[in-house]
């Protein structure tokens, strides 16, 4: 563990989930204090918390709904009062409701902005103030392929994708100044619950690389951008694809 990196908060958003295990997990390797978000997934959230410990690192456990702005607000203000500003933010958490967009349901749509882009407000927006009182820090966001090229069936999920780009961008612009980097990752198809239904047989012919990543590949790039190593990177999306575009 990296003793550079000993007393840094990082929260993660959607950590029960595979992308967001897999960057609290390696987070918290990398000497970073983990508060580990879920939502429903409290279970899988506990077992992240016992493996951390059990590897000799830091963590804890926060709950909140991202699309419900009141519950976030309560909760992150609370948390940084207790406990000051947060190193990094990675907003990972979000969600897919797939259909054709002629038969996509209102709710479909609602719920995936609402948690995925609304998200980005509702998680970064109260916490970002105590990061600029302390004039450094690390916010990386987690968008989709989707967002950058658009996918098939996915109008909802690309829709948000691309707002978490442009806001990212815009954000980064913001913050500058405070020493604050502002970056986003782009994953493709990776090995994680919300590919288990696709037609995988149809899909990894049209990477490059033909196969899917894994979450660790994921974790890797977030990780990096939360180092000082990443001071002078900010504003950029980083692809992880396997070369999809």
């Amino acid at each position: 563990m990296s003793e550079e990196n000993a007393g840094k908060k990082v929260l993660v958003t959607g950590a029960s989930g595979g992308i967001g295990r897999a960057i609290a997990l390696a987070a918290a390797k990398e000497g970073y204090y983990v508060v580990a978000h879920y939502n429903r997934g409290q279970e899988k959230a506990e077992a992240l918390l016992q493996e951390i410990k059990a590897a000799g690192g830091q963590a804890e456990l926060i709950q909140f709904n991202l699309s419900d702005r009141a519950d976030c607000e309560a909760k992150l203000t609370a948390w940084t009062e207790a406990n000051g500003a947060l190193w990094g933010i990675v907003q990972n958490a979000g969600i897919c409701r797939d259909a054709a967009f002629p038969g996509m349901s209102a709710q479909s749509w609602d719920e995936v902005i609402h948690t995925n882009l609304d998200g980005f407000y509702n998680v970064i927006q109260p916490l970002v103030m105590p990061m600029c009182r302390q004039k450094k820090g690390r916010i990386v966001t987690i968008a989709s392929v989707s967002g950058v090229m658009g996918n098939r069936g996915q109008v909802n999920y690309s829709a948000s994708k691309a707002g978490i780009i442009g806001a990212t961008k815009a954000l980064a612009v913001e913050l500058a100044k405070r020493k604050i980097t502002v970056n986003c990752i782009a994953p493709g198809v990776i090995e994680t619950e919300m590919i288990k239904d696709a037609p995988l047989d149809m899909i990894l012919p049209t990477i490059p690389m033909q196969r899917a990543g894994k979450p660790e590949e994921i974790a890797s790039a977030a990780v990096f951008l939360l180092s000082e190593g990443a001071s002078y990177i900010t504003r950029q999306v980083i692809n992880v694809n396997g070369g999809i575009i």
